[in-house]
């Protein structure tokens, strides 16, 4: 029946109010009730469809629609489930369909990479094993015919819906996180295609799965036994399929053995990308295979921090942090010393501090960082270059040989070196292919600064991009290891080196995480205050984006970098879990806020089920990072609270260095300082500043020579000790065995000798370090000792030997650190500070000298110890100071007014600095009027 439109046609009188209610007139009313009731229905389901679409916090309720709501969420939820977009959130990528800002499918996704190994790790093997009990279980109970063995044949597709291995694993196994079992069992084998599996997202109509003994369901089919419902063609596929069931092969094709290789070396249709490198016997690649030297230190009783040494990207960016801030320290303390006590050391960690700083040094790859960054770059300008976006990056899976881009939905070919993976939605790029230098990287904006380290899964780290996240993630699990994610995240971002500027907010926690990067990371007391600042933020980042002509800040990030600084980062971390309030407040914050570049990490007790999070992360007490929906399981990458709050200490320590209430500080206990004297001299001598020379041992065989050298150099540099694992890991930056580096020692010490009483001088302390006897010395140490007893020692007490210490000083300053260093080799001195040491050092000999040369009337002697200091030291503006005063002193004003000159060019646009033109205002040279 039709009752038409149920209001008035004309504005209701006080006549048609006081009339008696007709028949006509009920019925339009009962109408209006009925249109209401379907307009706030219509409205539920509205609200809760755009919620479903967009996977994005709670949705928003409609005002008293409860029991209306909760049918309309019922529905949208039953529609889900037998429509495509259900498909859109399994595990696997299926024939490249993807739904725009669905987060679940895309980090799902990243998991399976083209070309990734599957080891035969534990966890398999344990699955296997537990699928064989299952069958021999079944046959015992005679559910399974003996020697009958189950296939599943996959489907074609239905409209948008793919068969996946984790629907396959849901209907026939009862949990679609078993899809890892129907991928041990199947993969490498040949199909009726002639192609293989070598992925368990990449499956294709018509291919067979062999599957586990305790699958059930009617699509099986058990061969040898025939059934009926079978096709005989599919009979015969099945049939010659079995016979390639050689399970035993993939466990015997060694250490190293690509999967997917034939019997000739050759790979298969589907390999799209090296494996990830198992560790050889000769080689263990750093950071790809970081559990191997998890387990040489075990093995080895070294003892160091797991956490960093399987952290290569967090070990890297803390460790330069570290060195940023030292070198820092050292310059302040030269700046602000006003007479001797210069050229001081950084205090040397002890104990458990020790342990975390050696253990940075092993852990720490900064080539893969430096990779990671360039290929980040590099991919940028070259998509503006074609001017095209960039595109939206979910995760990223890093190995020894390659770098993954997950993205959220294709974007067609990347460009080159970059290549299209097995999926639409997959970029690869090989790490021995530089990026195009299309122009200087340095200059480029980092695209993607938001990503950030996980965990690793068979030797493949995944960094997930937080700043992409379509709303909150939550990550659930034990307060302890929850913990040490949110630390693991806040100082991997911290530090981090393929970001620009950043913001990293950390509430609840990590007040003293702000020592690592103080220019970046803040901490917030309460969730309240993050939420006043976090929504006057995104308020002015939507009105930037939307005067600047960008729908998100991708677009804007193209480009050099000076011109991007509005679209940087601001990622969010929470320790405690939100209130009700609170998470419905943030939910309608961060919903959308991947556009602004805001990522919000929140840590929960519980499920917290009212956060409403995009994704969904759990820690387990053992350290195991899960996100059941999304088929996500990985080894978690960890700051524990001992690390935590060692590398805090190793930050605090360099703060020490420029002494208390801005005094020089007195020099470190630990300095090693040598006799200068005759009878003091050294059996070996090592000379480092400047070419490397060594006195006193006879040349090693060729081939020796050079590893032999540059690990007495190393020693040398730290006379407090090395740790075995350090010496390796700066030999050999990607990684090596046992039996090598041991050889290595024991080859040193046969080179090096022993004393007179017999004893080695390559020795091994009580903490298990490699120390050098006294009776080895190096140039470095001779310098800071002849400087120490000239500014401390016996030269304070008579001129004349205060300027010959002095002197000989500045004459063993040859050239830089081993000037003659072959390329490619010493890497390990970009971890160093001694680049920032040895310039303050020879900077302080020549003042202490030119003191002495004015204070006895030699100012062109003064002018002379200058300038040999400047060729090591030309950015020391107290050099040029002094230089200053001692050419005036000559009363030579062509001389001081050509070196006015000399200093203005060096300072370019910038002009003078204040402090040197603040002491000489008077001069003729500065201000051109007599003095």
């Amino acid at each position: 029946m039709s009752v038409g439109w149920p209001l008035p046609h004309r504005m209701p009188s006080l006549d048609m109010v006081q009339q008696q209610i007709s028949a006509q007139a009920f019925v339009r009313i009962l109408t209006l009730v009925v249109w209401l009731a379907w307009a706030q229905f219509t409205a539920c389901v509205l609200v809760e469809v755009k919620a479903a679409v967009s996977g994005v916090g709670l949705p928003s309720r409609v005002p008293g629609a409860g029991p209306s709501q909760l049918l309309a969420r019922q529905l949208i939820a039953a529609v889900l489930l037998v429509t495509a977009t259900a498909a859109s959130f399994t595990p696997g990528l299926t024939g490249g369909q993807h739904v725009e800002n669905t987060a679940r499918p895309t980090v799902a996704a990243a998991q399976q990479l083209p070309g990734q190994q599957q080891a035969e790790t534990v966890a398999e093997a344990m699955q296997k094993q537990a699928a064989a009990q299952a069958h021999h279980a079944l046959e015992e109970q005679g559910g399974t015919e003996a020697g009958a063995t189950k296939f599943y044949r996959i489907q074609p597709p239905e409209g948008r819906h793919h068969d996946s291995l984790w629907e396959v694993a849901e209907r026939h196994l009862g949990d679609g996180r078993r899809y890892h079992e129907i991928y041990q069992l199947n993969k490498d084998r040949v199909q009726p295609d002639g192609s293989k599996l070598s992925e368990a997202s990449l499956i294709r109509p018509g291919w067979i799965m062999e599957m586990p003994a305790d699958a059930h369901g009617g699509d099986l089919v058990e061969m040898p036994a025939p059934v009926v419902e079978a096709p005989k063609g599919l009979q015969r596929q099945i049939a010659e399929y079995a016979k390639s069931g050689d399970h035993a092969q993939p466990a015997q094709q060694g250490v190293g053995a690509r999967p997917g290789a034939d019997a000739a070396g050759g790979s298969g249709p589907q390999q799209q990308a090296p494996p990830v490198q198992t560790p050889a016997p000769q080689q263990t690649p750093r950071g790809a295979a970081s559990e191997t030297a998890i387990s040489s230190s075990s093995e080895s009783g070294f003892g160091l921090s797991e956490a960093l040494i399987g952290a290569p990207l967090l070990a890297a960016g803390v460790l330069g942090a570290l060195g940023r801030r030292r070198r820092m320290a050292l310059w302040q303390s030269a700046m602000t010393a006003v007479a001797g006590r210069r050229g001081m050391e950084p205090p040397v960690p002890s104990g458990a501090d020790a342990d975390v700083h050696d253990a940075l040094l092993v852990g720490a790859d900064p080539e893969a960082v430096r990779f990671l960054d360039q290929a980040l770059r590099g991919l940028s300008a070259e998509l503006d270059a074609a001017n095209r976006p960039l595109p939206v990056v979910y995760a990223a899976w890093f190995t020894a040989t390659d770098l993954h881009l997950q993205l959220a939905q294709p974007s067609g070919q990347p460009p080159a070196p970059w290549q299209q993976g097995s999926d639409p939605t997959l970029w690869r790029l090989e790490r021995t292919a530089a990026p195009a230098q299309v122009r200087d990287l340095a200059e480029i904006a980092a695209p993607y600064p938001g990503l950030v380290s996980l965990g690793t899964l068979d030797g493949a780290r995944l960094l997930l991009n937080l700043e992409a996240a379509p709303g909150l993630v939550s990550l659930s699990g034990p307060g302890e290891a929850r913990a040490a994610v949110l630390s693991s995240v806040a100082a991997e971002l911290a530090t981090n080196g393929w970001s620009d500027r950043m913001t990293v907010t950390v509430v609840g926690f990590g007040a003293e995480l702000g020592a690592l990067a103080p220019t970046r990371l803040r901490h917030l007391d309460s969730v309240g205050v993050l939420l006043e600042d976090l929504g006057a933020e995104i308020q002015r980042r939507r009105a930037a984006l939307g005067a600047a002509g960008h729908d998100s800040v991708l677009t804007g990030r193209t480009g050099p970098a000076s011109q991007h600084t509005r679209w940087a980062p601001h990622l969010v971390m929470i320790a405690d879990t939100p209130t009700e309030a609170e998470a419905t407040a943030l939910a309608e914050l961060t919903a959308g806020a991947g556009k602004l570049g805001i990522g919000c990490l929140v840590g929960v007790d519980g499920t917290a089920q009212h956060l409403g999070a995009a994704w969904d992360l759990e820690i387990s007490a053992e350290g195991r990072l899960a996100a059941p929906l999304l088929g996500l399981e990985l080894t978690a990458q960890l700051l524990p609270a001992a690390v935590h709050q060692a590398v805090v200490r190793l930050f605090a320590s360099a703060d020490t260095m420029s002494g208390p209430d801005g005094d020089d500080p007195a020099p470190a206990p630990h300095a090693f300082l040598v006799d200068i004297t005759e009878q003091g001299r050294p059996a070996v001598y090592a000379r480092l500043v400047g070419p490397y020379e060594i006195i006193g041992l006879e040349a090693p065989d060729d081939e020796r020579s050079a590893l032999l050298h540059e690990a007495l150099a190393l020693l040398l540099l730290h006379r407090e000790g090395v740790h075995p694992l350090v010496l390796a890991s700066a030999m050999w930056p990607r990684g090596v065995t046992d039996e090598v580096r041991e050889a290595l020692i024991g080859r040193l010490r046969e080179w090096l000798g022993t004393d007179e009483d017999g004893s080695p001088r390559l020795r091994t302390d009580a903490n298990g370090r490699l120390t050098l006897a006294r009776s080895v010395v190096s140039d470095l140490d001779v310098l800071r000792s002849l400087h120490y007893e000239a500014t401390e020692g016996r030269g304070t007490r008579r001129a004349s030997v205060r300027e010959r210490l002095l002197t000989d000083a500045l004459n063993l300053v040859r050239g830089p650190l081993l000037a003659d260093r072959a390329e490619g080799r010493y890497g390990w001195l970009g971890h160093e500070i001694i680049d920032t040491q040895l310039p303050l050092l020879v900077a302080d000999v020549a003042l202490a000298l030119c003191a002495h040369h004015r204070e006895q009337g030699r100012p062109r002697k003064a002018i002379e110890a200058l300038r040999t200091a400047l060729a090591s030291s030309p950015a020391d503006e107290r050099l040029w100071n002094e230089l200053l005063r001692a050419t005036h002193d000559t009363e030579d004003e062509d001389a001081l007014r050509a070196l006015v000159a000399e200093l203005t060019a060096r300072s370019g646009p910038r002009g003078l600095p204040p402090r040197t033109v603040a002491p000489h205002h008077t001069s003729p040279s500065i201000d051109g009027a007599p003095n």
